[in-house]
Formats: C-alpha cells, sequence, structure tokens
C-alpha cells in the first residue's frame, strides 16, 4: 500500500526495538499494519553453549545503531516522520532489555518524540493478528521465555494453560546443547531438520526433565535425529490437546499461533490438522514475524500511541516478568488488565 500524499491525512508511524533475548530488532510500522523495514541481527553461540545476559548485551549494543539506520533508509523515513518510538519493556532478560531502554531513552530526547512501553507477549499476539488477518483465534503463544494457550473471553485475555517449569522453547534449547546441535540460524530449526523416523515412549510432564534425559537416552541406541524426533511429536501433541481443550471451552474454531517456536512446520502441520477436524482454520506466520521483531513492538506500541498511551521518560524503565498488559478487543478498543488463570 502506498503512502498518503497531498491533502491526505499523514499515516502514523512508529519505531520499534525488540532486544528481550538473543534477538535485536528495530521496525518502522504503520498504524494500519503497514511493516516498513524490519531488520534484526541474532546472537548465535557455538553449538553446546547458551546465550548469557552479560554477552548477549553487548551484542545487542554492537548491532542497535546500525540496525536503526537500516530500518530508517529502508523505510525511507526520517526521524520528523516518527510519532513515537515503541521498546520492549518485558517479560524478557534484564541485560539485553536494558540495552533497548536506554537507546530509546536517548533517541526520545535527541528527535523529541514520545515513547510507548510495550509487553512482549501481547505485542507477539497483536503482530500475528494483523499478517495473518486472524479476528478472534484462540492464540497458542510458544517461545523461548513463554508457553501459554490464550483465549480472548469475557471482555479480556485469558490464560487457559501454561508450562509450570520451563517453556517449549527452552526445552528445545536446553535439548539442542546436550546433543551438541548448531544453533545458526536457532537450536528449533535444527532439531526440526534432524528428523529420524522412530517414536521414543518418554514421556513427561516436567519439559525441563524431558529435555535433559536425552543425556541417557543418546547413549542407549538412539540416535539423534529419533530423539529429535521424539521430542518434537512428544511437545507438539501436548500443544495441540490443550489448545483444543481451550477451543472447546471458548466455542472458538481458529487457532492462531504466535512466537519464535510457532514457525516449526510440524507444530503447524498438527495443528491444521486438530483445527480442520473441527470445522477451524489455523493462522500462522513464517519467522519473518513469529520470531522476536522490531515490527511487532513497533505496532502494538502505535496501537497503544493512537489510543492516547505514552511512558514517561523517568518510566521507561524495564522489567524481566512483566504481567499487567495493554491490549485491544477486535474492535481495538484500549483494556488494561491482569491476566487471570482460569483451572
Amino acid at each position: 500500500m502506498e503512502g498518503t500524499q497531498g491533502s491526505e491525512k499523514k499515516r502514523m508511524i512508529a519505531l520499534g526495538f525488540k532486544g528481550s533475548a538473543n534477538k535485536i530488532g528495530v521496525g518502522v510500522v504503520t498504524l494500519d499494519g503497514i511493516i516498513l523495514s524490519n531488520p534484526r541481527h541474532t546472537y548465535i553461540t557455538p553449538p553446546g553453549q547458551g546465550f548469557l545476559p552479560r554477552e548477549t548485551a553487548q551484542h545487542h549494543l554492537h548491532h542497535v545503531l546500525p540496525l536503526v539506520r537500516s530500518a530508517l533508509e529502508t523505510a525511507n523515513v526520517t526521524p520528523d516522520d516518527i510519532d513515537c518510538i515503541c521498546y520492549t519493556k518485558g517479560p524478557g532478560m534484564g541485560a539485553p532489555l536494558q540495552v533497548s531502554a536506554v537507546v530509546v531513552r536517548v533517541l526520545s530526547q535527541l528527535w523529541k518524540k514520545p515513547i510507548v512501553a510495550v509487553n512482549h507477549c501481547v505485542a507477539h499476539i497483536e503482530m500475528g493478528r494483523v499478517v495473518t488477518g486472524a479476528v478472534d483465534p484462540v492464540v497458542l503463544y510458544v517461545s523461548g521465555g513463554n508457553t501459554q494457550v490464550i483465549a480472548y473471553s469475557e471482555g479480556r485475555y485469558r490464560i487457559f494453560g501454561e508450562t509450570i517449569d520451563i517453556a517449549v522453547g527452552n526445552c528445545l534449547d536446553r535439548f539442542a546443547r546436550v546433543l551438541t546441535l548448531s544453533n545458526d540460524p536457532s537450536p528449533g530449526y535444527n532439531i526440526e531438520q534432524d528428523l529420524g523416523f522412530s517414536v521414543l515412549m518418554v514421556q513427561s510432564v516436567q519439559l525441563a526433565l524431558y529435555a535433559t534425559a536425552v543425556e541417557k537416552l543418546k547413549n542407549n541406541k538412539c540416535t539423534p535425529a529419533d530423539l529429535c524426533y521424539s521430542l518434537q511429536v512428544t511437545l507438539f501433541a501436548m500443544l495441540v490437546e490443550i489448545t483444543e481443550r481451550a477451543m472447546a471451552h471458548c466455542d472458538s474454531k481458529d487457532v492462531l499461533i504466535v512466537g519464535g517456536v510457532g514457525c516449526k512446520e510440524r507444530l503447524q502441520e498438527m495443528m491444521r490438522t486438530m483445527c480442520s477436524e473441527r470445522g477451524g482454520r489455523l493462522f500462522a506466520t513464517d519467522d519473518r514475524y513469529c520470531i522476536d521483531n522490531g515490527a511487532m513492538i513497533a505496532y502494538t506500541g502505535l496501537l497503544e500511541f493512537a489510543y492516547g498511551a505514552s511512558t514517561p521518560l523517568e518510566d521507561s524503565t524495564f522489567t524481566q516478568g512483566e504481567k499487567h498488559l495493554i491490549c485491544y478487543s477486535s474492535g481495538l478498543s484500549l483494556i488494561a488488565f491482569k491476566l487471570k488463570f482460569i483451572h
């Protein structure tokens, strides 16, 4: 869609920063959901190693300003065109979050632009909705730090299920470290590529135990490919089952998958089959929008800004665990709420 010209109303544009984990991203987005640019850079560690907060923050500091320049140039906009600057307040890793918070504070004062703090979880949902066109789906949010089944019910988003120890993405990461799979482009991607055909009867309610159980299994006539296949079949079947329960409870037929793990083809295939059997549809995206990116922060922050929300400079802090969310109904009416657990 082309930009407005002449006497037409100026488009609202936001610059968004995403840096809660090992990816630093900067996006430029309009209020009608057009993504003008969305560059990012990933901190990749050697096989068998995870990413630590301090080293991850140093990576983000090194790449954030080149990403800002790239985002503005690709979008063909200047700081004067930006209406607000948005950043991830949380949840996430403290040191990486701090990088975005500091950069946004500086740019806000240099460019005289308002700040909007954005919740990481909500941004994934809003990005998925605007990209896929999903209206009121049950949401499966699966990432490195969060695994939740969420739906909009009785005036608010509610969590219908979540893991009680570690997230599915974290489980995949630990699993990949045990097998020393490459982290390039991501552990989950390489698990998906290295698939055998044996289904191992290994199940655990605690994902942390499942991830570490491979230490024993890999020396017991089990190939890495067998282990990768078993892990995905087991974990994704759990996700499909709990999502279907939420669909039945909410009388909903559509599912939206968001978060970094959401771009896994095997998960999408299993979820699509379940939705089809229920006469529903699966809404999902590829790694451009499932994986952490600046555009999702820019878009969600711009929605908040359009309804009068902004964050004072003194409040533009960060938090590793953020439960208070700002979300929107299908009609984009602003709703402030706290997540409630339904048992």
